[in-house]
């Protein structure tokens, strides 16, 4: 099987020759690549060769046009702080939204035209042609908590699910409306896979999830799939308490960071959820030995049992042995 036809059939319920592997790589492709991160993030040509060669080198099913959750930010205008070897930051005491009148006044950006946004779609252009046979090919999209965060500032953002409901709604209608049109520009550019980050969902509660997010959450992951193509959602941090809800989303995949237990979200998700991870990327993945990377991979594929895809809790962080990667790729491809 190629990379691509493992993961739909894992995805999909249908048997597979082994495991798919896809675990996130961004600043650990960069380095394998040899280039400055900056690089890796603005230069689409940088990014696709760095994927590709990741890829190839270690064995994995995909590729990914991942890289910071900046880029929809940066094409609306907002604050960013550049680095030479590290993503990008937005600046949050500089918030685009800061007045919140500035929302009436913001327009949905052209993801063809906005400089970061475009650049995107040109990796995925560039996926699909080097590795769209033979590997998924990944697209990335911000979720709508993360993204409101982005643009109001994580901390107002908090206070303004409480102390005025009304804009937030207005907000996640902007920030979904703008995904939408992103992801369905990546889909058109190649992509088969669209992965969404929603980091910030992980800091609220059940109740203010479930008001607020999900229903945001399932009409951006319903929205992606009506494309045609596959979704998966990425929610760093500790989500146990939002299982329940994350298991409606209707994600074709559910990646768990690893302070998510596997063993709950496949009981309260089900047996039909795909799940994705999720060994410590720190502890375990970079300051482990092959050993019990091996082992503690192996105790994520029993605890979430069949429908279940090899990969770290967050990102492959830089500095990881590459021995421990091939570890990790060495218990996929030895286990159905």
């Amino acid at each position: 099987m190629t990379g691509r036809e493992r993961v739909l059939a894992a995805i999909d319920g249908r048997a597979t020759d082994h495991l798919a592997l896809m675990p996130i790589t961004m600043m650990f492709a960069a380095d394998i690549a040899g280039v400055h991160y900056r690089e890796y993030a603005t230069d689409c040509r940088v990014l696709a060769d760095a994927q590709i060669r990741t890829a190839e080198k270690f064995g994995f099913d995909y590729v990914s046009a991942i890289s910071d959750p900046a880029r929809e930010a940066s094409d609306l205008g907002a604050a960013i702080e550049w680095f030479d070897d590290q993503p990008p930051a937005i600046i949050e005491s500089r918030a685009l939204l800061a007045d919140k009148g500035t929302l009436l006044k913001t327009h949905l950006p052209d993801p063809s035209s906005g400089r970061r946004m475009s650049d995107r779609v040109k990796a995925i252009e560039l996926l699909a042609i080097q590795a769209g046979g033979e590997k998924m090919v990944e697209g990335w999209v911000e979720g709508p908590c993360a993204m409101a965060a982005d643009l109001r500032g994580l901390n107002t953002l908090m206070l303004d699910f409480f102390d005025d409901p009304a804009f937030v709604t207005d907000l996640f209608e902007f920030v979904t409306g703008m995904e939408l049109r992103f992801a369905q520009a990546q889909v058109n550019a190649g992509a088969s896979l669209i992965g969404v980050g929603d980091a910030a969902a992980s800091l609220i509660g059940p109740k203010v999830y479930q008001q607020f997010v999900f229903p945001y959450e399932r009409r951006l992951i319903q929205g992606i799939r009506a494309l045609g193509v596959k979704a998966r959602l990425h929610i760093c941090g500790s989500t146990r308490k939002l299982f329940s809800e994350m298991g409606k989303l209707g994600a074709d995949i559910i990646d768990l960071d690893s302070m998510a237990p596997l063993s709950e979200a496949r009981e309260v998700m089900g047996p039909s959820q795909v799940l994705l991870g999720n060994i410590d990327p720190v502890r375990v993945l970079r300051d482990g030995d092959a050993d019990s990377v091996e082992r503690a991979i192996g105790e994520c594929h029993r605890a979430a049992g069949e429908r279940y895809i090899v990969g770290a809790g967050c990102e492959v962080p830089r500095g990881t042995p590459h021995e421990n990667v091939r570890a990790m790729a060495h218990y996929a491809q030895e286990h159905r």
